[in-house]
This record gives structure tokens, C-alpha cells and sequence, in this order.
């Protein structure tokens, strides 16, 4: 008998048996005549017991042990993945010595676990930024640079930070509010117009300031301007000077067109300006960088767009289907408005979401047939990623929060 000592307990196996598998470690320890050699197999060899040690984990070895009784690698499903692999790997024995079933269910659990490593890898990059400390030392007003990085970045590092932080948000509420109300019939006076315009002036003078904080606190140029959320913020700035650069070509194209009596042309530069204007309704995307709930949902959706786009693939499919479907029972019915399958998309799109909106409904008893599966199929649709999504997003919310309650 062979004896081994793994972590303090004592195995014994027959050579013979340790001499079936010669490619594992026990197995050379088995066949090998040179003492070098077999010295090099393990961690220490007591001479008065004969005794092999191993400073191994003797919980996982007794599955090892029993592998060379019975030929067949034991399982557990409350064994860690990696530290069992390790060990296997270690001892020389391959996972296919498992059974199927056992090691079908043990590969699904490593993937899983692989699958958490990295979402938990990619969440720490999004939350944990590099320290103001380790990216501005050495470099050009540093220290300058690290405060102004405090404040614009780390809400939790002062008062001021916070404030910041607060007035962020609340001049975002404040543009929106204003792009609101300036469609309003009574406020397009010329009182309103002034106030408006104003109150945009302002909201434009701070959130250019906040960009070029950011500007002169980034450690990286390049690395600023790959960041979504500074991607947002030049979005919210931009239509503001656009704007004021439209409206001076505007007025000097209004007159030369006037001379000309051409007037047509300028209308084109009005809705050009009209889009430019719509654009700020992008400043609500700022909010997400103070707000736990949006960049939770912002993170569900990038790990979770394999799902997404299978449910948009199955949406599509059932419009195409039953908009087919509901135009061939109803094309012949006088007056209808399923005169093409085109015509019937927008009926198949709203009732695959269960909304119904009623504009366009089926005539024939079989049409409603079609229509009853059409939603059906779409409760059943709906009803399916949303507890994956749901409980994703509950998680990826409490590890923002954690993180945020931890600093």
C-alpha cells in the first residue's frame, strides 16, 4: 500500500491500482523507481512512516480517493467549480473520468460562474474610476486637476462636490422644463420668448462650464472623449451654439432671399433649426450620471442584449405573420383598411404589445380569430423576459447602491 498524507489525513491505496492511471500524479508516484523523482511528485516524504505528504485539501481528495477505488470522478454540486478544477488538475485527472450527467451539470455551473465573474468585472470597471491620486501625480497641475476632478466627479468627497452634483440635476429639470413650456401656445409671446431664451442662455453657460471641468480633470484625452456620458453632456451643450450660429445665417439668408423673393429656401434652414432645437431633449440623458436607477438600467440592457434582441426578432416575426394572416381573411371586405400587408403592420404592432388602440379592427368572424391569437401570443411573448430582466436589474440597482453607501 501506498501512503499518502493530504493536509493532515492519512490515505491508503494499493500500487497496483495507482498503476491503472499512470498519467495522474499517484499513479506516477506508483510506477516511478527513482526516489528524485517521486520526491518531485509531492511536497514532503516521512521516512520513519513511509509516508507521501501532500498539502492539499483533504475534503476534495476523499472524491480523488474514491476515483481510484471505483474509476467513476464524483461531482458535488457544493463543491466551488475553480477550486475543484484546480485540484483535479493537480492530482492529473481529467473531468471526462466523470459521468456525463454529473459533469454536463458541472460545466453549466463553471459557465455560470464565469458569466458572474465578468458581470461582476465589468460593473467594478463602470463604478470603481481610477483614484484622483494614481491619475494626476506627476503630471501637469495635478494637484489643481485632482480637486477639480473631486468636485465634478466624486460627489461624496465635499460639500461643494455635492452641491455640484445637485445643481447638475436640477438645471437639467430646468432646460427641459423650459423646451416644454416654449411650445406652449401662451408662452410664444414676445415676454415668454424673452424668458425662454434666457432661462436656456443660462442652462447653456453651466453646463458648458461642468464640460470643461471635466475637460481639464480628465487624465486621458482620449479616453474623455470615448466615455458615453461626456458623449451626452457635448450633446446637451451643442444645440444651444448651433442654434445661435442658425439664426444669424438665418437672418442674413431671410434678407438676401427676401431681395431675391425666394423665401422657400429659408423655410428649409427653419426646420434645420427646428431639429437642432429638438436635440436638447438629450439633456434628460444626464441624469443617468446621478441616478442609480438609470444606470442600472443602462447596465441590464448592455448585459442583456442577447435577450433584448430576441424578443425584438420575435416581435418582428409575429408582425410579419399575423399582418399577413389578417390581410389575407379581410383584403376582400368593403371598405377595410388591411388593403396590403404593409397597411396591416401597425395593427399587427399594436396588438402583439396588447395596447389596441382601435383604429384599425378585423370585420370578419375569422379576422377576430386571427386577432385573438395576435394578442395571445403577444401576452405570452411580453410576458416572458420580463422576469429575467427584472431580476437583473434588481440586482445590478443593489451593488450600485452598495457601492455608493460603501464610499
Amino acid at each position: 500500500l501506498l501512503n499518502i498524507n493530504v493536509g493532515g489525513k492519512l490515505f491508503q491505496i494499493a500500487y497496483k491500482v495507482l498503476a491503472q492511471y499512470p498519467i495522474t500524479r499517484l499513479g506516477k508516484l506508483a510506477i516511478y523507481t527513482d526516489p528524485v523523482k517521486k520526491l518531485q511528485l509531492c511536497d514532503d516524504y516521512l521516512v520513519q512512516k513511509n509516508e507521501y505528504f501532500f498539502d492539499r485539501d483533504p475534503s476534495i481528495f476523499h472524491y480523488i480517493f474514491h476515483f481510484y477505488r471505483s474509476g467513476v470522478l464524483w461531482v458535488m454540486d457544493e463543491m466551488c467549480p475553480s477550486n475543484f478544477v484546480e485540484e483535479i488538475e493537480y492530482w492529473g485527472i481529467h473531468l471526462k473520468y466523470s459521468q456525463r450527467c454529473c459533469r454536463i451539470l458541472f460545466e453549466e455551473k463553471q459557465d455560470e460562474l464565469s458569466e458572474y465573474l465578468k458581470i461582476e468585472k465589468e460593473l467594478e470597471a463602470e463604478l470603481e474610476p481610477l483614484e484622483p491620486g494614481v491619475q494626476f501625480d506627476g503630471k501637469f497641475l495635478g494637484q489643481f486637476r485632482k480637486t477639480v476632478w473631486n468636485l465634478i466627479e466624486n460627489p461624496y468627497s465635499s460639500v461643494p462636490a455635492k452641491i455640484i452634483a445637485v445643481m447638475s440635476s436640477f438645471f437639467v429639470l430646468i432646460s427641459i422644463v423650459g423646451m416644454t413650456l416654449s411650445t406652449v401656445e401662451e408662452m410664444k409671446n414676445k415676454t415668454g420668448k424673452m424668458w425662454m431664451e434666457q432661462m436656456e442662455m443660462i442652462c447653456a453657460i453651466f453646463f458648458t462650464s461642468e464640460y470643461l471641468m471635466r475637460l481639464i480633470s480628465a487624465s486621458s484625452f482620449r479616453i474623455f472623449l470615448r466615455a458615453a456620458f461626456n458623449a451626452i453632456d457635448l450633446v446637451a451643450i451643442l444645440p444651444f451654439y448651433i442654434q445661435i450660429l442658425f439664426e444669424n445665417m438665418d437672418d442674413g439668408e431671410m434678407q438676401y432671399h427676401e431681395e431675391l423673393h425666394k423665401v422657400e429656401n429659408v423655410s428649409k434652414l427653419g426646420k434645420v433649426l427646428k431639429l437642432i432645437k429638438l436635440m436638447r431633449i438629450f439633456r434628460i440623458l444626464k441624469l443617468a450620471r446621478h441616478s442609480t436607477g438609470l444606470r442600472a438600467f443602462s447596465f441590464t440592457m448592455r448585459q442583456c442584449y442577447q435577450q433584448v434582441c430576441c424578443l425584438l426578432l420575435f416581435i418582428a416575426m409575429g408582425v410579419f405573420t399575423f399582418s399577413a394572416l389578417i390581410h389575407s381573411v379581410e383584403h376582400d371586405v368593403p371598405g377595410t383598411d388591411f388593403t396590403s400587408i404593409p397597411c396591416a403592420w401597425w395593427w399587427a404592432a399594436v396588438s402583439l404589445s396588447t395596447v389596441g388602440y382601435g383604429d384599425t379592427v378585423p370585420d370578419t368572424i375569422l379576422g377576430r380569430m386571427v386577432a385573438f391569437v395576435c394578442i395571445s401570443f403577444g401576452i405570452i411573448l411580453n410576458g416572458m423576459p420580463i422576469s429575467i430582466l427584472y431580476n437583473k436589474f434588481s440586482d445590478y440597482y443593489a451593488k450600485l447602491k452598495a457601492h455608493e453607501l460603501s464610499q
